[in-house]
């Protein structure tokens, strides 16, 4: 057992956990609260009282509204952020790797990215359709932005010094990207997968409002066209906790593959 040096008290791990805890929980429970109180005794048929959206919450999603309409949103949204976040990735090393190739696509990198991802739904629907493979594209279009730059600062920002090391023993090639170059921009590449999750969960609704028949995007779109306007706050409070979840999902993943990381961070901030 590791001795604990005078006058300093072994840190509780479990009061630590208990803190943060406290911290994700107190925020949402006062906007919770704040919500309830807000709303209560409203008559306006806009803005229900949340106890009447709970109410409902439970006989709009059954068990067969979230196969039919949350699973193939998860899918979509899933499937074109894991496409976004291959190409991102690859052609960020790739750009980044190179000053030349750098020089070269930054201008068209610069003029594509500041084209708002929503205005080419039209445009894509001419290409792909109105089926799913649209509404993937879309995701991917937007979602890919975040990871691409960010991937290019990480890997511009790889040590010189480590650089040299590893080409003085040897390691070139894809052993150097592998060894090297994509552990040290890993935090930088998890920024950008932090960023396009947020874009892809706003491209997912907005791709299920142009032609779809099923998603969480085109219930929601139902609800309000239909003035079941409970109904249709129950989905945005759906949207919410989807968002929710694979943002938790993401953090717990990028714990794991950056444990090194945040090791050397906490271990700096906690050296005198």
């Amino acid at each position: 057992m590791t001795d604990v040096p005078a006058g300093r008290t072994r840190p509780n791990p479990w009061g630590g956990l208990l803190l943060r805890a406290l911290f994700v929980v107190a925020l949402p429970a006062l906007l919770v609260g704040l919500w309830w109180l807000a709303s209560d005794g409203s008559g306006n048929v806009y803005w229900p009282p949340l106890r009447t959206i709970l109410r409902t919450f439970p006989d709009v999603w059954t068990r067969a509204r979230l196969r039919a309409d949350l699973v193939p949103s998860l899918l979509r949204l899933l499937a074109g952020y894991a496409s976004a976040a291959t190409v991102g990735i690859a052609l960020g090393t790739l750009i980044g790797s190179y000053r030349k190739v750098r020089a070269v696509c930054e201008p068209v990198l610069e003029f594509l990215r500041a084209v708002p991802p929503p205005v080419l739904v039209p445009v894509i629907m001419l290409f792909a359709g109105i089926g799913d493979t649209m509404k993937i594209v879309v995701i991917a279009s937007g979602c890919v932005w975040p990871i691409l730059l960010n991937t290019i600062e990480g890997v511009r920002a790889v040590d010189s010094v480590m650089s040299e090391t590893a080409r003085s023993y040897g390691i070139t090639g894809p052993a150097r990207i592998r060894s090297v170059v994509l552990p040290s921009a890993s935090p930088q590449i998890f920024a950008g997968l932090r960023q396009a999750l947020s874009i892809g969960i706003i491209l997912m609704v907005i791709s299920e409002m142009f032609a779809a028949s099923n998603g969480l995007g085109f219930t929601i779109v139902q609800f309000q066209r239909g003035f079941a306007i409970p109904d249709m706050w129950t989905g945005i409070l759906v949207l919410g906790l989807l968002g929710f979840l694979l943002s938790a999902v993401l953090q717990v993943v990028e714990r794991r593959v950056l444990g090194w990381y945040h090791g050397l961070r906490d271990s700096s901030r906690r050296s005198p």
